[in-house]
């Protein structure tokens, strides 16, 4: 019988989770509590201290951490905030919604994460100093912020790009929905630091796909800011300082009490799991070593190190080999297949096929392959001999 291989296999950790998730259920049925209180607190305390932050504010979701991340570090409508077009649309979702406009800048083709020589020449030769303020040449928008994403599960380079920030007086927000666990070495520090802790703001995503997934929507924002946490937890409760006293307007983006218990059972297991991912990469990147031509691998940075929330390979004819893996009941995506400065929702901005080629040329060949932590050396075996023998036919 032909073996069917997953993209991603949710069933597997739930099912030996199953138990401990039902006394998350039980106890919050209990006590009554469903929306914030104790489940929420405790894990906001635990998931701090694994990004190696000092705080964290649980929320509904990434995008709602990313736009609420935004607002309290002072992003104001009409600043502009860069970031990379080769990301989901909810970094730039999450910048519109707090009334900012989004720019890009290209890609490093090695590691898919911005080009922090890209953001050097994009504010210097894209930027002027205006009456104090730093703004863009065409639009005349204060450019305000920049945005790297720690895509794939691994971290951009964060040095040169906060050392371009700290010139500029940038802001910078990190989004790590794909990094849970990430790390990445700094050597101006000299230490390694932890996605999350980079940035005065790092938002994350626990939809059920990521390293670090709820049982249904989750998000967090950590920060070592108190001000930022505190605007945070004001912004996801109505505005509320204390319960039906608003000080501003806010927002509906509270963590659901199970939810936060249930990520509080798996955070105990996430490096665990992250470790498991690695030894997945590490088997495929030996079964595709064999293969001298027509498979790009994902590339790891000496000064990272990834948790594989994708394996992503790059191959021309990249949609019939999607085809020939489907018909031998392989799952595969694509992440992502169109810029997002060539997507419908940024026609207004402008931009048009040329404009970042880099992001541009990835997207025509990129391809997320099987990739979870229970993910088995035969399966890893099978995903490789059909990808041999689709190339050797090319």
């Amino acid at each position: 019988m032909n073996q069917s291989i997953p993209f991603l296999d949710l069933a597997t950790p739930h099912q030996e989770l199953k138990e401990e998730l039902t006394e998350v259920f039980t106890k919050s049925l209990d006590i009554g509590g469903f929306v914030g209180g104790p489940m929420v607190e405790q894990f906001e305390r635990e998931f701090a201290a694994f990004c190696d932050a000092e705080r964290c504010v649980g929320v509904s979701n990434g995008t709602d951490a990313l736009r609420f991340a935004f607002i309290a570090a002072g992003i104001k409508p009409g600043d502009t905030v860069v970031t990379v077009p080769n990301t989901f649309i909810a970094t730039t979702e999450a910048i519109s919604q707090a009334g900012a406009r989004p720019d890009f800048v290209d890609i490093d083709e090695r590691t898919y994460n911005m080009d922090p020589e890209k953001l050097r020449e994009y504010l210097e030769t894209q930027c002027c100093l205006d009456d104090g303020a730093l703004k863009n040449r065409k639009t005349g928008l204060r450019v305000a912020a920049v945005v790297p994403v720690h895509l794939y599960g691994q971290m951009a380079d964060m040095d040169p790009i906060l050392e371009l920030a700290e010139r500029y007086k940038l802001i910078v927000i990190e989004d790590a929905c794909q990094a849970h666990g990430a790390q990445y070495f700094s050597k101006k520090e000299n230490r390694w630091r932890k996605a999350g802790s980079m940035g005065v703001a790092a938002a994350f995503s626990f939809y059920p796909g990521k390293n670090l997934g709820a049982c249904g929507e989750g998000g967090a924002v950590t920060t070592n800011d108190v001000e930022i946490d505190r605007k945070i937890r004001t912004l996801r409760d109505h505005g509320q300082s204390k319960k039906y006293y608003h000080d501003v307007e806010g927002y509906n983006g509270r963590l659901d009490a199970i939810q936060a218990g249930i990520l509080s059972v798996k955070l105990k297991r996430l490096t665990r799991w992250n470790e498991a991912r690695c030894e997945a990469a590490s088997r495929y990147r030996q079964l595709f070593g064999i293969i001298d031509r027509g498979v790009v691998l994902p590339e790891a940075s000496a000064n990272t190190l990834p948790v594989y929330h994708l394996f992503v390979v790059r191959v021309h004819e990249r949609d019939k080999l999607m085809k020939h893996l489907a018909a031998a009941t392989i799952g595969t995506a694509i992440h992502y297949p169109i810029p997002l400065h060539l997507q419908q929702a940024y026609r207004h901005l402008g931009l048009r096929n040329g404009s970042y080629p880099i992001s541009e040329k990835v997207a025509l060949e990129i391809l997320s392959l099987p990739m979870f932590p229970s993910l088995k050396p035969d399966e890893q075996k099978k995903v490789y001999i059909e990808i041999a023998a689709f190339v050797a036919a090319e």
